[in-house]
């Protein structure tokens, strides 16, 4: 657990000065939210590894609050973003930050690895600009989930079947599926599933939740 030590007062009101477009608070609270949704639950711990600019300015600008903030489920604008590091420690959540010297894909890049119990996920978020975000990597696969289109993502069992019932279920309810992508953490543990779709259908949480192994189900339009 990195100590709270501030160095000057911007330290503590930056995340107020940069304002809610920064990418360095509203896009960093949005990656926190989206990959702790992904991961289902609190995590134990968090070890956050930041890039580039980042790296430089993550304390100073608030993006180590906004990201903290976004993993206890906080919005950009809650209140109380600006207590989020005191509320992990309070919470549980034990939080490393290790800001990282090497070249990345974009300036605003940080990689997350969380765990509980034997749990563990590793996850890729860029801040793309005006509080816009993109997921780049889950579990070591590439992707794109960057938000701006119908996004269902689930957490369940790796069982047999579970990808079957899923696109069923779509089918039946006369949804298309733009893309989708599939992993897990080990054989029989814990899979992910994120599925981009072509329209808005805010309904199918309800109906994906009824089905078996299904442990959580997100949907973001």
């Amino acid at each position: 657990m990195e100590h709270l030590k501030y160095r000057s007062v911007f330290d503590i009101i930056g995340p107020v000065m940069v304002g809610p477009s920064s990418s360095h608070t509203a896009g960093a609270a949005r990656i926190g939210k989206i990959v702790r949704t992904i991961f289902g639950e609190q995590p134990e711990s968090v070890d956050i590894f930041l890039f580039e600019s980042f790296a430089k300015t993550y304390r100073g600008h608030g993006t180590d609050i906004a990201l903290v903030g976004g993993l206890l489920g906080m919005e950009p604008d809650d209140e109380r973003l600006s207590d989020s590091l005191k509320i992990a420690h309070e919470n549980g959540m034990e939080v490393l930050f290790v800001p990282k010297k090497e070249k990345a894909e974009h300036p605003n890049l940080v990689k997350m690895l969380l765990k509980k119990g034997k749990r563990q996920m590793t996850v890729t978020g860029i801040s793309i600009g005006g509080g816009n975000i993109q997921i780049s990597e889950l579990d070591g696969f590439k992707i794109s989930l960057t938000m701006g289109t119908p996004t269902i993502i689930t957490v369940h069992q790796d069982v047999p079947g579970i990808i079957a019932q899923v696109t069923k279920l779509l089918s039946d309810m006369n949804v298309n599926i733009g893309t989708m992508t599939v992993t897990r953490e080990s054989k029989g543990e814990k899979a992910i599933m994120i599925i981009e779709i072509d329209e808005r259908h805010p309904d199918i949480c309800q109906k994906l939740r009824q089905l078996s192994h299904i442990d959580s189900v997100t949907y973001f339009d």
